[in-house]
């Protein structure tokens, strides 16, 4: 197994949300050069809500690439807080549901340019507890899963964390249902 060496780091910007760095690093064959990558102090999370084969997906503009896509509920974890504590609060913050979080998988979405750790949960006992936060989207809905490839493919998923998470929540739930209709003799 090969692995890049890093002989050094440079600290290019810092502030609380992330900081930017010039590694000084090595690959196996020999070649040397800086690397720029983007390192940020805490995890994020974000939660597939689901309840009677829907989603619950967040209708948002985001001003860093111009475009409005659905999303699911994320955000960061603040000091001190486990994963699955911060899904919970960032779920209810931004969509007015409480939930109950289970684990879904765990990703570095730009891992080639960022050390940022993502931890994907499957979110269920959706409970309205408030109106969501305008800041954080347009509107809220509960979106049927069987209309989420259309949605994919139609571009109104652009958001990368959104589109992991609810591929890899449709795709476990396709191997872990039965197969329905009769199975044929082998």
């Amino acid at each position: 197994m090969t692995e890049w060496t890093v002989h050094g780091t440079r600290r290019m910007y810092e502030s609380e949300w992330m900081s930017v760095d010039l590694d000084d690093v090595e690959i196996p064959e020999g070649e040397r050069f800086e690397h720029h990558v983007l390192r940020m102090p805490f995890d994020s999370t974000a939660v597939v809500v689901v309840r009677d084969g829907h989603v619950l997906l967040m209708w948002r503009h985001r001003f860093t690439t111009g475009v409005w896509g659905w999303e699911i509920p994320a955000g960061r974890l603040e000091a001190g807080e486990t994963a699955a504590f911060a899904a919970v609060r960032e779920t209810e913050e931004e969509t007015g549901y409480r939930v109950e979080v289970e684990p879904l998988t765990t990703i570095n979405p730009l891992n080639g340019v960022s050390s940022h750790t993502t931890h994907l949960f499957v979110g269920t006992g959706a409970v309205k507890t408030g109106e969501h936060d305008p800041a954080e989207a347009a509107k809220v809905e509960w979106v049927p899963l069987n209309e989420i490839p259309a949605l994919i493919r139609k571009g109104l998923v652009p958001c990368g964390i959104t589109l992991a998470a609810l591929t890899t929540y449709l795709t476990l739930r396709a191997w872990s249902e039965p197969p329905s209709g009769p199975r044929r003799a082998g």
